[in-house]
């Protein structure tokens, strides 16, 4: 019986799949791509900012008016070699079916008529709105229309994202003593356990009453003991912030995911290890996104540009705080904390003022990066530059973006993607140090 030849696809794109990642178009193989003229209308509201959905916004832009050029006699464009065509369509009439079900008129309805318009005219092929807004899909689905998120940098599952730590149950008890003994290093070798381990891949060994920390060193190619080191006067709770702080005095590891619920400590201990390592470093970055509520741009609020800020940046100063008051109010480490605050050597700000900069000898945080979308992850390691260390802490299940979740993030997506490299490594905490209080509440609430 002869193969039936699988329908071409003509992929309808929502708006916030364009503001997700501007060069969307590369990612549907040779598949048609429509864009609906609502789509253009939406995009024209975001042309202006400093965010990166207004980057986003114009490049899209752009990238489409280049296209628009090219073989003026034809509605839809080539978008390359072994592609498929993009078009804008025009098209405000209703559908008696779609205006039924949804009578107001809106950006969203708009963008599902033109879907439902084209699944009707094109029924050899299969029509898939494209939306990584939920509630867009559903609508789609309750026309029988086909719908999907932009899966393009989603992880696979969130079971299959990388802990960084590994615990070995009856580990040798000789190679523990080893360990712990004058060289500090044992050979992967000794234990079948441990072949293939991945480059910066922490251990926790354990063998009856005997216990060790070690971590994967790519370079020696053996295992190396992690010891209980403290960081401007923050000392670990747990082996898994052990490691952290170890990956984080390490000069040779330029770039360092940390995730966690909260109160594991993630801010803490990378704020911490860049005070310990500020000779080392130019200046010290803390930033984070800033995610506006209710949708709205800061602008909304009252006051200065500072006055508007300092609620985002408040939980930051929080940890700086307690950094602080581990010291007495003499102390010279108290004192060198304000120093660098008013010689701007610390700098706490949101990540949106940093955007187009190029950073040499910088110890750079970014806070909350769960919200951050791959591309926004991306354009921020390419800024790094000689002697450049990147922190990125954040949560996977807490998302205050309305379109990102756990597995599309660009948090999620840099574990993904990095794990493997000798210059990486991530460490999941998994314990709350805040308090025994707020370790049940975020255990059960």
């Amino acid at each position: 019986m002869p193969k039936t030849k699988a329908k071409s696809k003509l992929f309808i794109l929502d708006t916030n799949v364009i503001l997700h990642d501007s060069e969307c178009l590369d990612n549907f193989q040779d598949n048609d791509i429509v864009i609906p003229i609502s789509v253009l209308e939406e995009l024209d509201q975001f042309k202006r900012g400093n965010e990166q959905i207004h980057y986003n916004a114009r490049d899209f832009l752009r990238q489409l008016d280049t296209l628009s050029n090219k073989d003026s006699n034809s509605d839809a464009k080539s978008l390359g070699k072994n592609q498929g065509t993009v078009k804008v369509v025009v098209n405000h009439h209703w559908h008696p079916d779609v205006e039924a079900s949804f009578q107001d008129d809106n950006p969203d309805h708009r963008i599902l008529n033109c879907a439902y318009k084209l699944a009707e005219d094109n029924p050899d092929k299969d029509v898939v709105l494209i939306s990584k807004d939920t509630n867009m899909r559903l609508k789609a689905r309750s026309l029988k229309l086909y719908s999907e998120d932009y899966a393009t940098d989603k992880v696979e599952s969130i079971e299959k994202i990388y802990s960084g730590v590994r615990l070995i149950e009856n580990f040798s008890s000789e190679a523990i003593d080893q360990l712990y003994g004058e060289q500090a290093f044992i050979y992967p070798e000794l234990n079948e356990a441990l072949s293939n381990p991945i480059p910066n891949e922490n251990f926790i060994l354990r063998n009856g009453q005997k216990s060790g920390l070690a971590t994967y060193c790519p370079r020696r190619e053996h295992l190396v003991r992690v010891d209980k080191t403290q960081a401007y006067g923050i000392t670990p709770r747990n082996a898994e912030q052990s490691f952290a702080i170890k990956s984080l005095l390490d000069p040779e590891i330029k770039l360092i995911s940390i995730t966690g619920k909260a109160g594991t400590g993630k801010t803490l201990l990378a704020l911490a290890a860049a005070l310990e390592q500020r000779s080392n470093y130019r200046q010290i970055y803390l930033a984070r996104p800033i995610i506006p509520l209710s949708n709205r741009d800061i602008g909304y609020l009252p006051g200065d540009i500072q006055s508007k800020i300092d609620p985002y940046m408040k939980p930051l100063f929080d940890n700086l705080s307690f950094i602080k008051h581990q010291f007495k109010k003499n102390d010279e480490r108290a004192k060198k904390i304000d120093e660098l605050l008013e010689y701007e050597k610390l700098v706490i700000t949101p990540l949106a003022y940093i955007r187009g900069r190029s950073f040499q000898k910088v110890f750079f945080i970014v806070d909350e990066a769960q919200n951050l979308t791959p591309h926004e992850v991306k354009t921020i390691i390419t800024r790094a530059g000689e002697g450049t260390k990147i922190v990125f802490t954040g949560d996977i299940n807490q998302i205050d973006q309305p379109y990102l979740d756990s597995l599309s993030n660009g948090l999620s997506y840099l574990i993904n993607r990095f794990t493997g490299q000798n210059m990486y490594t991530h460490i999941t905490l998994q314990k709350g140090e805040r308090s025994a209080l707020a370790e049940l509440a975020s255990d059960l609430l």
